[in-house]
Order: structure tokens, then C-alpha cells, then sequence
């Protein structure tokens, strides 16, 4: 029987990442991902899972290295990878289990200025990390950060359906 492990998640960091080499020299970042649940708690405010997360470097990537480099504390990324579980007996002879999610895969997902202001409580009025604000939304003054203008000629990036149509031609697409 074949099985199937595979994880896709979004959400945020909650400190930057934990970058440590091995013995050997192999690179390898541990941290946290805070991902929102889609349903909210018997007090209204949404809530999060706050899962434990892996990422190797590889012969042929420095992909520890370079998460670590370019996302920080609140930084949204997505990843991909598979749920590993291990055991060891710590200091006390006592045994303890992990579950986590080995990250094979990363994706920035918002710029550097939108994840500083989200650090820096521009986002939802908090000091960093996740409020406890109902529904983590984000304060009515708070601007969106404004997409590159790809062939747009001065027109600001707006909303679907809020605004006239972009002029894009086929030389503006990057396939």
C-alpha cells in the first residue's frame, strides 16, 4: 500500500528562523508557522495553529540559508513539504516525541515592506506576532501595499471588479 504525505501551508512566522549546522556542515532552519484557522473560537476572535516546521539545505540548495536570510518574524510564506515524527531521550532519560512538518519547499508572499509593517503593528494595530483582535482584521485606515504597475501606464493596482480594465499586451506577459 502506497500512502500519502503531504503538506501545503500559509501563514506567518512567529520569530525568524532558527538557522544551526550540523557536525558535518549541513545547514538546517527550524521555526514556527502560525496558520489561521477558518472557523473562529467560542469567544469570536479567530484563532491559529502554531506549527513546528523543518527546512533542510541540500547539496544543490540553500534553502535553510536563504529562508532565514529573507523572511523574519511575520513574514507570510507558504510552504510545502510532509509530517515527519521522531523520538529521542532527552538530558533526563526520558523520551520525547516530535511531530513537524519537513519543508521541502518555500514561497515569499508578500514584499519586505508589507511584512515589516505587519512586524511593526502597522497591520493590525498589535506590536508584532498575532492580536488578539476580533477576527484579526486589519484597522480601516490600513492601506494595502500597491502592486509593481506591469504595463499599466500609471494606473493604481486596485481590486477585481473595482476598477476599469488593464491594458496588458502579449509582451507584458512573461511566458
Amino acid at each position: 500500500m502506497v500512502g500519502i504525505n503531504n503538506v501545503v501551508l500559509v501563514g506567518r512566522l512567529t520569530k525568524d528562523v532558527n538557522l544551526r549546522s550540523t557536525q558535518n556542515g549541513t545547514m538546517v532552519g527550524a521555526f514556527t508557522l502560525a496558520v489561521d484557522r477558518t472557523t473562529k473560537g467560542q469567544d469570536g476572535n479567530r484563532q491559529a495553529d502554531f506549527i513546528p516546521c523543518v527546512i533542510w539545505n541540500s547539496k544543490y540548495s540553500k534553502k535553510a540559508e536563504n529562508l532565514a536570510t529573507y523572511a523574519h518574524k511575520g513574514s507570510l510564506i507558504g510552504i510545502t513539504g510532509a509530517i515527519q515524527t521522531r523520538n529521542y531521550d532527552n538530558k533526563d532519560g526520558q523520551r520525547v516525541y516530535v511531530t513537524e512538518v519537513m519543508c521541502h519547499d518555500f514561497k515569499l508572499l508578500e514584499s519586505r515592506q508589507a511584512a515589516n509593517d505587519y512586524q511593526q503593528g502597522q497591520y493590525n494595530g498589535q506590536q508584532g506576532g498575532y492580536s488578539q483582535q476580533q477576527g484579526n482584521q486589519p484597522q480601516a485606515d490600513w492601506q494595502a501595499p500597491q502592486a509593481a504597475n506591469f504595463g499599466s501606464q500609471g494606473q493604481s493596482a486596485t481590486p477585481a471588479g473595482q476598477a476599469d480594465t488593464i491594458d496588458v499586451s502579449s509582451d507584458d506577459l512573461p511566458f
